[in-house]
């Protein structure tokens, strides 16, 4: 039953599809993709505050502050807070989260951009179809629960496993399907975030830790994220219906250049935050994989681990419920943080940003789901903030606005840990509203973007579109598109003139090791070819040696290319008929043979710049190599 509608489907769409060019089926592609995200955008936030509310609010009394711009379905409740139940709640939601995803998706497990990026490069965009529908409910309980994480890894998997299903679905060829799963990711970031610009740039450079970008991806994403974005923002109430997600009113100026002196100071120690970040994360992952207990467990401890740190800060700060901004998302913190740094103070500030790295390893190393940017947000805004308020403290005078710091902060953050700078920059733009700091968001972002390349939080990453699998057919062409036949050296060859006779070809044939024989004529004008095969059909008939010549074997109708051909070019006539050699011929004469070009040489001249290109790329010297064919 369900083959045959499905069957029945994409012949429809296939036959609906049929009079559109390109662009508007891909017009059409993105659109789907860009709805189901929204509507799984919206699915995702109101499970999220289910869980919240009944698991935290009503059973535990901790109901943290959000941003100025999130949608609360559920009003604030006054319930006295109880530290043993908040515990419970954690190792509750580590507990179902973890069976969920270790029974149905193991791929779900961590943040899910790491599989989305690694099912593009190494498996062809294919995702799971059941993938973004446990990822949605695991997260939605995880960080419902309390546990540190971010929207965007789970919205991400979610976008990008609807994409590769959509693909799948209308049995397009790998690459459009991985166009998809990007297209996904970038319309989830879109609509959760209410950034559609930052979320089209996302998914082309989130790919690639190198400066390097899936420029197909941009187009179609752009518009899934347009119409992702406009469904979010429909279902949202009126008044923060285009209320960016920190609020409004973050309007801030850089009152002198020379503000990029400490905010150079303060991207080298955003580098170190990083590394510390990149570092636990991935330490406390390992750490808790050799733990000789069941991994459906892990996700429990490490929300129980999470819990008690932030317990700690709480009673350590005096009950200050700010402290456990190193649990959920920590948004509460990071928006009053953005509007009064002064408010929280330096020290809170740097124990809530070394929280969230320990709180956020934690519960994701552990097992769990969630994201990575929502904390990277909170720690760079925090690091930021506190950088600005200690140097305001020196020299007011050199820091006027502390509060610039922490916008900047969240900028530079992610943009080294995820080296992503373009379009972190553009994100914490829309996330702020505030579009007054490009300038010195820029100069912080690309500084740490060149310090961190040497981390990354994303392990599946990939240096280039050279290193990727997804992009090995295309650099072929690409490669050889960009060399001629005039690059490769060419093999001169023993020809004969047209009336030699079979006997002669015979004895010529059986001295030489050469399987191809150019032909001449009386003039030396190149007229024909023959190969070893084409004279061995009359190796057994002795009464025509004599009668037959080489006009009698050669073909005339030969294919052939020029000097200024491209190699691609060659190497489509070399498979074309199976050729080995393709004979080269003066493009003002055709009948001046200039020379035979071999297949071989073909390949090894696209190897030796393919070779130079990577060692180019990772900034290796590169040694001359002798390009004479052997």
């Amino acid at each position: 039953m369900y083959s045959t509608w499905k069957s029945a489907f994409v012949t429809f769409i296939q036959r609906f599809l049929a009079p559109f060019h390109t662009t508007g089926r891909w017009i059409f592609y993105a659109a789907v993709v860009g709805i189901i995200a929204g509507i799984g955008g919206i699915t995702f936030q109101v499970i999220e505050q289910q869980v919240f509310h009944y698991a935290l609010e009503l059973g535990a009394g901790y109901s943290p502050k959000e941003a100025d711009g999130e949608n609360r379905l559920f009003a604030h409740v006054e319930r006295e807070f109880s530290p043993g139940m908040l515990l419970l709640v954690l190792a509750a939601g580590g507990l179902v989260s973890g069976w969920l995803v270790y029974t149905f998706a193991p791929e779900a497990e961590g943040h899910g951009t790491d599989a989305a990026i690694e099912a593009f490069h190494f498996k062809r965009g294919y995702i799971r179809p059941i993938v973004p529908l446990i990822k949605l409910l695991a997260s939605a309980i995880t960080i419902g629960t309390g546990g540190s994480g971010g929207r965007e890894g789970p919205i991400a998997q979610i976008g990008a496993g609807f994409g590769s299903y959509w693909g799948t679905l209308l049995n397009l060829p790998a690459r459009d399907r991985r166009i998809l799963l990007a297209v996904g990711m970038s319309a989830g970031i879109g609509a959760v975030f209410r950034a559609p610009l930052a979320g089209a740039l996302f998914a082309a450079e989130i790919m690639y830790s190198e400066s390097d970008l899936e420029s197909d991806v941009i187009v179609p994403a752009a518009v899934a994220s347009t119409i992702s974005y406009s469904i979010f923002s429909y279902w949202l109430p009126p008044e923060i219906r285009f209320v960016p997600l920190f609020g409004t009113g973050l309007q801030h100026h850089v009152t002198s250049l020379m503000e990029l002196i400490p905010m150079s100071v303060l991207a080298i120690v955003l580098v170190g935050v990083a590394a510390i970040y990149i570092k636990t994360f991935y330490g406390i992952h390992k750490a808790f994989k050799k733990l000789p207990v069941p991994r459906l467990l892990r996700p429990v401890l490490g929300a129980l681990l999470a819990g008690v740190l932030g317990l700690g800060l709480y009673y350590y700060f005096g009950q200050d419920m700010r402290a456990l901004g190193i649990l959920g998302t920590g948004y509460g913190v990071l928006q009053e943080t953005l509007r009064s740094p002064e408010k929280v103070g330096v020290g809170l500030l740097v124990c809530v940003a070394l929280g969230k790295i320990l709180t956020t390893s934690l519960t994701i190393g552990s097992g769990g789901s969630g994201g990575v940017f929502g904390p990277s947000m909170v720690i760079g805004g925090c690091t930021g903030a506190a950088f600005g308020q200690f140097v305001h403290q020196l020299n007011p005078a050199l820091v006027p606005q502390p509060a610039i710091y922490a916008i900047v902060g969240m900028a530079g953050f992610f943009a080294g840990a995820a080296n992503a700078p373009i379009s972190t920059i553009v994100m914490v733009s829309e996330l702020t509203g505030d579009y007054g700091l490009l300038v010195p968001t820029m100069w912080v972002s690309i500084i740490c973007f060149i310090l961190c390349r040497r981390w990354t939080l994303y392990e599946k990453q990939l240096p280039t579109r050279l290193d990727s699998p997804a992009h090995r057919g295309d650099l072929l062409v690409d490669v050889l598109e960009g060399l001629q036949v005039s690059d490769v050296p060419l093999v001169q060859r023993q020809t004969l003139p047209e009336k030699t006779n079979l006997r002669e070809i015979l004895r010529t044939v059986a001295e030489s090791r050469q399987h191809y024989f150019p032909v001449v004529d009386g003039q030396g004008a190149f007229v024909g070819i023959f190969s070893t095969d084409d004279v061995r059909a009359y190796l057994f008939n002795e009464t025509i040696w004599e009668l037959a010549n080489a006009r009698d074997v050669m073909t005339t109708q030969v294919v052939s290319v020029t000097p200024s051909d491209d190699l691609n070019t060659a190497l489509k006539r070399f498979t074309d008929l199976n050729l080995d050699e393709l004979p080269v011929l003066n493009p003002e004469d055709r009948t001046q043979l200039l020379g035979m070009l071999r297949r071989r040489d073909v390949i090894r001249r696209y190897n030796q710049t393919l070779h130079h290109l990577q060692q180019e790329a990772r900034d290796e010297p590169v040694e001359s190599e002798n390009t004479t064919p052997s």
